[in-house]
């Protein structure tokens, strides 16, 4: 499913117009990239939990070459799905 097909299925199950689905997709992105860039994280009840990690500073190899190169470290998105997900897949 891509974007356009979530919007069309919000915009259905919330007899709403696309246009107001797919802002209100956009509001929940950008809801949960605001709380993640500041530290934070969201938590859905019975979905799951978007959180932040890290990932320390390493070497690595350039495949190509060989040579040994610096990794800097970075944070990272992170999704945990919750009990009811998992429960709801399997």
């Amino acid at each position: 499913m891509n974007k356009n097909e979530l919007i069309e299925h919000i915009a259905k199950q919330a007899d709403i117009s696309k246009a107001a689905a797919g802002r209100s997709l956009d509001a929940l992105i950008g809801a949960v990239r605001t709380t993640l860039k500041k530290g934070g994280t969201v938590t859905l009840v019975g979905f799951g939990t978007f959180a932040v990690g890290k990932r320390a500073a390493r070497t690595g190899r350039n495949p190509r070459t060989g040579a040994v190169i610096k990794i800097k470290k970075a944070n990272v998105p992170k999704f945990r799905p919750g009990k009811a997900l998992k429960d709801a897949i399997n």
